[in-house]
């Protein structure tokens, strides 16, 4: 099947990442490189771009669309929390921009074989790495009760999650449940008609639960961001597209832990903690798409959120100030005057 692939919020990605000719930037989930290839086209021949992804279908088309620009490129099957790993065994250091475009894509979709939609009938698998061992059958046919109406109403929000999950168990007891038909057929038989109708189509939210268990995907974001900041070179910048609120918050969280580290009480005068300040945020809120809405429908859910790594000139200058109370509080030299400035 091709690997077709439309990237969401593409000029703002672009702009986002204020791309240098000469810098090297990371697409750490490159899928069929949209974004990545028009990164690599701002690039001068001493630029350079890292391709990860764990999907082998992903590598195997983005070898083909960025042929033209091979030398410039190094593309890396592998799970993006294991960046560091991958810029260590290239000999790179820091880097001067990372994006990441979550979520499930659309090629991963709309292959019936790959076993993500609730569209088609398909073995229960959900794998973007095939390579690993836990598929989504494996979850639903031995994942305890409990451990399921978990994953459901944390990674789904789905309001009906004991039920689905109880009615799982009972029908697996008489025959293990094996294609993504068979698990529909159980969770429509688990929540009400009218509820049903009003929701849209009633697998959604347990198909993207199963999904994340299977992928460990909140787990491995949560663990990655800070280690990509660590990777950004001075003014280097962050992209970050999530398409649900599980995502967006955990986006949020560590790029406001980033900006605001300290963790000394509110009534110390000065930081104490050590906790030095990564950067800052540069998107108050989440970029929307502007356009192209209705040719991708993908775009219609996606949030862009962006963080710029402090240079040493910023960090010398903001230590020099300090807030009392609530706000955000900076270590300050020893020697430097005492007065309350304005934050910044």
């Amino acid at each position: 099947m091709e690997f077709s692939h439309t990237p969401v919020l593409l000029k703002e990605v672009l702009n986002g990442l204020c791309i240098k000719p000469d810098g090297i930037y990371v697409d750490g989930t490159l899928g069929g490189a949209g974004h990545a290839f028009e990164i690599v086209k701002r690039l001068s021949p001493v630029g350079k771009l890292i391709g990860i992804d764990q999907d082998g279908d992903a590598i195997e088309a983005a070898t083909q669309k960025l042929r033209p620009y091979e030398r410039q490129v190094t593309l890396v099957r592998d799970n993006y929390e294991n960046i560091a790993l991958v810029l260590k065994e290239e000999g790179i250091r820091l880097v001067d921009g990372i994006l990441l475009d979550l979520g499930v894509s659309s090629h991963q979709l709309d292959d019936p074989e790959r076993g993500f939609s609730y569209r088609f009938n398909a073995p229960l698998d959900m794998r973007m790495d095939c390579r690993q061992s836990l598929t989504a059958k494996e979850i639903i046919n031995t994942w305890t009760e409990k451990e399921l109406a978990l994953i459901l109403r944390e990674y789904g929000e789905e309001r009906f999650a004991i039920r689905i999950a109880g009615k799982i168990v009972k029908v697996r007891t008489q025959k293990p449940i094996e294609t993504t038909f068979e698990l529909n057929e159980i969770i429509e038989s688990s929540i009400p008609m009218k509820m049903r109708i009003k929701g849209g189509h009633p697998s959604k939210r347990t198909f993207q639960a199963i999904r994340i268990a299977c992928n460990r995907e909140l787990e491995v974001l949560s663990g990655a961001l800070d280690a990509m900041i660590e990777r950004l070179d001075d003014g280097g910048r962050i992209c970050v597209i999530t398409f649900h609120s599980l995502e967006d918050r955990i986006v949020k969280s560590a790029f406001r832990k980033n900006e605001n580290p300290c963790t000394c009480p509110p009534e110390f005068p000065v930081c104490v903690c050590g906790k030095n300040q990564q950067g800052r945020v540069v998107t108050t809120k989440p970029i929307l798409p502007s356009e192209g809405r209705e040719s991708n429908s993908r775009a219609k859910s996606a949030k862009l959120r962006i963080f710029r790594k402090t240079d040493e000139e910023e960090i010398m200058e903001r230590t020099q100030k300090y807030i009392y109370g609530n706000t955000v509080r900076t270590a300050i030299p020893k020697g430097t005057p005492r007065k309350k400035v304005s934050c910044w």
